[in-house]
């Protein structure tokens, strides 16, 4: 009673590449063959037995290399494609009888005259091959799992016939007319596969013509008549691995350019402060939370109004990305328009507020903001903070102390309506003022959960300050030890900006 089920198991194990994997139930099968042939020939299996499976691949040269039956991969003679058996047992078994590389031959008749011979690859497997006599065959038959294509330059008229009709010759001139005809077919395939590396046959008496096929985008060509197994399975293996090199290198190259080009454009992006007539001395530093980005949503600014007076900004915009920091430009840009049209202080900051909630894309968006706007003398500020850490005043015999943080009000985009008290600030004759964004306070001080805070700083600011340190030297010191301390790259965006005056 049992028999006849381990039967029908093997023999579809067989027809679909899986001989290896089977043959542990191939031997009682075959004892009770004679008496099982009825059974075998249920409705659920096939009537030929393993052996004439094996046998008839040799007849269609795409199956002899892989000893299965057409359920495998194509019918060579049809050019159709079998994958429906493919996709339930090439994963099954990949470990018993495994095909890695797949080949589709272009070829006007390929049963007639079998130009391709057995494939192994590298491993010593079959390299599975299905054929197609002409562009809509080999259209139907090019999927994803096709690694290379064999394009046979001799083809007969249905294929000049069809890029004819795509404007090529009038297939019926001279050489030139025809050679043009054969590689406006590969320029065909090349269109219809970009992805596939591209192998050109030809004979050996027309190397010119293959060549040409290789200046047209074919990864290389072959001479028809000298073809072996060793040979074409070694061209397809490199062709492979060329149009992979190929690819990958312009993708690295389309992507230096796109970075170029976003380098070009954050730069263009960044502030140019408008200080021209001032006696105050600027500088700023500026490290982006994204790998190889030059903006990120911090923002800063500096202008100076025709009174006199100098204004400095600088903000942060929740989170680190593109979008963030694309609001960051717009908030600084709409931040110098509306100083440089007379706007200051709680109504600047109103207005500003009024663009964030038009521009962010996402009603949870805020940002923090400190402005400050020093009179013309130099002597007296007014600031304004919005959700946003206080700055840092020095000034000579005086230790580096935070500006008042009592007035702070709400984060832009938070609350409608917000108010922003402004507050007097006296300066003195010789002062330095560094505003800066919260990423240089949230860095992490070793390898623990500890973090610098506004009092590591203020602490870290003053030793620099007392080494002699200032403007630009002073900014990147801080910066860099402030990374150090992180024990690598900060994970957010770091601005920071200083503003000096000498008696």
């Amino acid at each position: 009673m049992p028999v006849p089920v381990p039967r029908q198991r093997a023999i579809p194990a067989v027809e679909c590449g899986q001989a290896p994997a089977a043959s542990p139930d191939s031997g009682p099968s075959k004892e009770q063959a004679p008496p099982g042939t009825h059974p075998a020939e249920h409705p659920t299996t096939r009537r030929e037995n393993p052996t004439e499976k094996r046998e008839k691949p040799t007849d269609t040269s795409p199956d002899t290399s892989t000893g299965t039956d057409s359920r495998t991969g194509t019918d060579s003679r049809t050019g159709t494609d079998t994958g429906a058996g493919r996709t339930h047992t090439d994963r099954t078994t990949q470990s018993a009888a495994p095909t890695n590389l797949t080949v589709l031959l272009i070829e006007d008749d390929p049963a007639g005259s079998p130009i391709v011979p057995d494939l192994l690859d590298q491993a010593g497997k079959p390299i599975r091959v299905r054929t197609a006599r002409n562009l809509t065959e080999a259209g139907r038959l090019l999927t994803d799992d096709v690694h290379c294509i064999l394009l046979d330059l001799a083809l007969s008229a249905p294929a000049p016939a069809r890029t004819n009709a795509d404007g090529g010759g009038n297939g019926n001139g001279g050489g030139d007319d025809e050679d043009h005809d054969e590689l406006a077919v590969l320029r065909h395939v090349l269109e219809l596969a970009p992805r596939h590396a591209v192998l050109a046959l030809t004979s050996s008496s027309d190397a010119e013509r293959g060549a040409e096929a290789v200046a047209v985008g074919a990864q290389d060509y072959l001479f028809r008549d000298e073809l072996d197994g060793r040979l074409l399975s070694r061209a397809i293996r490199y062709a492979v691995e060329r149009k992979r090199s190929d690819s990958a290198e312009r993708r690295l190259a389309e992507g230096r350019l796109r970075a170029q080009e976003n380098r070009r454009l954050e730069r263009g992006l960044l502030p140019t402060p408008l200080l021209a007539g001032s006696p105050l001395r600027f500088a700023a530093r500026y490290r982006p939370g994204r790998s190889r980005a030059l903006l990120g949503g911090d923002f800063y600014d500096v202008v100076r109004t025709p009174d006199g007076t100098v204004h400095a900004m600088i903000g942060d915009v929740c989170g680190h990305g593109p979008d963030e920091a694309a609001l960051g430009v717009e908030l600084r840009i709409a931040w110098r328009a509306l100083t440089l049209a007379g706007l200051c202080g709680d109504e600047l900051l109103g207005t500003l507020q009024q663009v964030l909630e038009h521009e962010r894309s996402d009603d949870e968006i805020f940002a923090t903001l400190c402005a400050v706007d020093i009179s013309p003398d130099g002597r007296r500020a007014g600031l304004c903070l919005a959700g946003h850490p206080s700055p840092l005043l020095s000034r000579p015999g005086e230790p580096a102390r935070l500006l008042p943080y009592d007035n702070n009000g709400p984060a832009l985009g938070l609350l409608p309506g917000a108010r922003w008290p402004r507050m007097q600030v006296e300066l003195g004759a010789e002062w330095s003022l560094m505003l800066y964004t919260d990423g240089l306070i949230e860095g992490h001080v070793g390898e623990g959960r500890e973090r610098l805070g506004q009092d590591g700083m203020v602490e870290m600011v003053r030793r620099q300050l007392a080494e002699g340190l200032a403007g630009e030297e002073l900014l990147r010191t801080a910066v860099n030890e402030v990374r150090e301390l992180n024990g690598g790259e900060l994970a957010d965006d770091v601005a920071v900006v200083l503003l000096d005056r000498t008696a």
